[in-house]
């Protein structure tokens, strides 16, 4: 299978350039995709343009990735509701520094005449100036055919509007096209269907400017089956920064997407084959109690992003959960992995603390009266233990390592209490 046909298997092909397929067929291309740096982290909703650079790197074709230095002070108003906040040069510069070491997970930098290479717009962005940009760029640009361009009319339409600093934003992105176009002839920029009026700017620049011919591909905007937004839990965004987003978080988010996305989400987010792909669906089909294409959607992405020994971690804590016994078998690692979503107060060490005192002050319950209540209910455990008397004095060598007490009010609610030493 060639490269087109590979990624239209996948279903990663929501639109392209006419001509793309026997460009890619007969020779090598570079290709480019952008990533603004609006946070600290890239996401899993980065994953399928990252990716995807990937699968170009490994049909022989040059990737180039991107980072928005420069556009990143600016905002994509592309299908937002209203405009970003303003990020400043401090907060856009920590940003490209984390998500360059991101990148470099995926995408072989030193991989002789298909090496990846990892660019900031800012490089140029922030050099140029305003004239020489109006003369230069702005002249080949309508200011009607800018309007007509879905995203900007909804943004006319509502209330909000749009500021001259987005409805600028096209016109950077495809000079950006340009830029790469004359420095690393790059033909094809790759991105979210959101792009596509973006990617054909950048196109339509390079061939009034240079004469010369440039492609696009677009990607389908992602949907949950139920219509909920990709990438999204009730924590947030699902992140690719282990800090962020813990290891078994991120494998959890993976083994719990719904069966209609699960062979799905195997064709865009891993590089496992057709063959393989469609085992996993039929045992899914015949067992789908057992989750076979979830679990091996969670092992594949989180081996890809944090590494084998991520898996085994997440599994083996998995585990412990299952298990019902979080605080004796799970190890402190583990603990703050399962539990890392969950309400926590760090409090100063003490030879001893009354129970009743402690989960007022944690804010477990509301005050030192409920506390009581509810242990002589039996309602209150502290490391799975139920607590039954409420004149106990809690002591640290009952803490798990000395360092946490999982304190669990009634059935659900959990709390995470950490000794300060």
């Amino acid at each position: 299978m060639d490269l087109y046909g590979e990624l239209e298997w996948r279903g990663l092909v929501y639109d392209a350039t006419e001509g793309l397929r026997d460009v890619l067929s007969r020779e090598a291309v570079t290709v480019y995709a952008g990533f603004d740096p609006t946070a600290a982290s890239l996401h899993v909703g980065h994953m399928l343009p990252i990716l995807s650079l990937a699968r170009f790197q490994r049909f022989g074709h040059s990737p180039i990735a991107l980072v928005g230095g420069g556009t990143g002070l600016i905002g994509d108003p592309s299908f937002k509701a209203a405009e970003r906040a303003l990020l400043t040069i401090d907060q856009v510069e920590a940003n490209v520094a984390g998500i360059r070491q991101q990148l470099a997970r995926f995408l072989d930098f030193e991989r002789g005449t298909a090496a990846a290479r990892l660019v900031n717009n800012g490089e140029w962005l922030m050099t140029l100036g305003a004239i020489e940009f109006m003369r230069d760029v702005g002249k080949h640009f309508t200011v009607n055919a800018m309007m007509a361009k879905e995203s900007v009319r909804r943004r006319i339409e509502g209330t909000e509007g749009i500021s001259y600093t987005e409805f600028s934003y096209p016109l950077l992105q495809s000079y950006d096209f340009l830029v790469l176009y004359d420095r690393f002839t790059c033909t094809l920029q790759v991105g979210g269907s959101d792009q596509w009026g973006n990617i054909t700017a950048g196109m339509d620049l390079i061939r009034r400017v240079r004469g010369g011919k440039a492609h696009g591909l677009v990607f389908p905007l992602l949907m949950t089956a139920s219509g909920t937004k990709f990438g999204k839990t009730e924590a947030g965004s699902v992140w690719l920064d282990a800090t962020l987003t813990s290891p078994y978080e991120f494998y959890q988010y993976w083994f719990n997407v719904e069966d209609g996305d699960a062979v799905k989400y195997l064709k865009f987010f891993t590089f496992l084959d057709q063959r393989r792909i469609d085992e996993l669906d039929q045992a899914s089909r015949r067992e789908p109690e057992k989750r076979h294409a979830q679990r091996e959607l969670a092992r594949e992405v989180t081996r890809l992003v944090h590494g084998e020994d991520a898996v085994s971690e997440a599994e083996a804590a998995a585990q412990v959960l299952f298990r019902g016994d979080i605080t004796t078998r799970g190890t402190l690692e583990q603990i703050k992995q399962l539990l890392a979503n969950v309400p926590s107060l760090t409090i100063t060490y003490a030879v001893s603390w009354p129970v009743v005192d402690l989960l007022a002050s944690a804010g477990v319950t509301s005050s030192k009266g409920e506390a009581t209540r509810l242990i002589r209910g039996g309602g209150i455990y502290v490391n799975d233990r139920r607590i039954t008397d409420e004149k106990e004095q809690l002591t640290p060598d009952q803490a798990i390592e000395g360092q946490v007490f999982v304190v669990r009010k009634g059935k659900k609610d959990n709390f995470l209490i950490h000794i300060s030493r």
